[in-house]
């Protein structure tokens, strides 16, 4: 296992809702618009108090962590439910880091990724996954498209 990769602690909270937050307001906010969403409902100390709890979002998260926590994974079962890593770490292969983590010591083997999200999605097939066809629209509006390897 990759020594910077270490399972999530409560400590990591606010770090961890940090990183989500601004990915979900550089990457989706552009496509949705939805100031009420991701500038008032979606905010930091909620989700940082949500991982502190150290229940269910917490359970399953791992950290990219080389003295500064980087970026964040978090699997459920065999599905990988969240992986960010923070804008300014971006495009130095910590997503693949992770990634990589999650299929071989996890064997995490699909995702769900934004239609829209031609990034996210190129990241994933250079890694080995591939659209499977399969979609579903989350609350009523986010379209996501199944990703397996």
């Amino acid at each position: 296992m990759n020594q910077s990769i270490r399972h999530a602690t409560a400590a990591d909270a606010s770090r961890i809702a940090e990183i989500i937050i601004t990915n979900y307001r550089v990457n989706f906010y552009p496509f949705f618009k939805n100031d009420e969403y991701y500038f008032k409902e979606l905010n930091v100390v909620d989700m940082a108090k949500e991982y502190a709890s150290g229940e269910k979002a917490l359970k399953n998260c791992f950290v990219y962590d080389d003295g500064v926590i980087k970026g964040i994974i978090r699997i459920n079962g065999k599905e990988i439910e969240k992986l960010f890593i923070e804008p300014q770490f971006q495009s130095n292969g910590i997503g693949a880091q992770l990634l990589e983590f999650a299929v071989r010591e996890r064997k995490a083997n699909w995702l769900w990724v934004l239609e829209y999200n031609k990034r996210g999605i190129a990241f994933y097939e250079r890694n080995g996954f591939k659209l499977t066809g399969e979609k579903m629209t989350e609350d009523g509006w986010v379209p996501l498209l199944k990703m397996e390897c």
